[in-house]
């Protein structure tokens, strides 16, 4: 009878610990939760005009594909390419030009050969010409500089 107590004391000991951790962790949780939403409401307000002000400024290209010059057509590139522009009013500019814009572009990587594009001299050499055409499209505002987010020769 006296071990049945004493079991009986441990379990109830045992289980009033677990309540009252529980409880602590409970009201910890909740301060954790309510912080959360502070940061998450200051950290959301942030970005938001960050990114507004890269997606406004830069005009994304369909990826080129081209067969590189004087490889018998065993080379080619893959281009993508994002335009970054000087202001939010030369997006219209490059909408209505856009066949144009392609045309230029992927006559210019066309005349490329291997040599040409695979130094990293000649990388900025080429964004440097694709920004030079497709200024020569705009009316209004100007592409200030080309930027590769893809770049494969095979």
């Amino acid at each position: 009878m006296k071990t049945y107590r004493v079991r009986l004391l441990v379990f109830a000991t045992a289980a009033g610990l677990i309540f009252l951790l529980n409880q602590g962790n409970l009201e910890a949780q909740e301060e954790v939760t309510e912080e959360e939403k502070v940061e998450e409401k200051t950290s959301s307000e942030e970005p938001k005009p960050a990114k507004k002000v890269k997606k406004d400024l830069m005009f994304h290209l369909e990826p080129f594909i081209v067969n590189l010059a004087k490889s018998g057509g065993n080379r080619f590139l893959k281009v993508t390419v994002s335009l970054e522009m000087s202001s939010p009013e030369v997006r219209p500019g490059l909408k209505k030009n856009i066949q144009k814009v392609t045309d230029s572009i992927l006559l210019l990587l066309s005349t490329k050969t291997f040599k040409d594009v695979y130094s990293v001299q000649g990388k900025f050499t080429l964004k440097g010409e694709i920004t030079t055409r497709v200024n020569q499209f705009l009316t209004e505002g100007q592409v200030k500089g080309a930027y590769f987010t893809e770049f494969i020769i095979q």
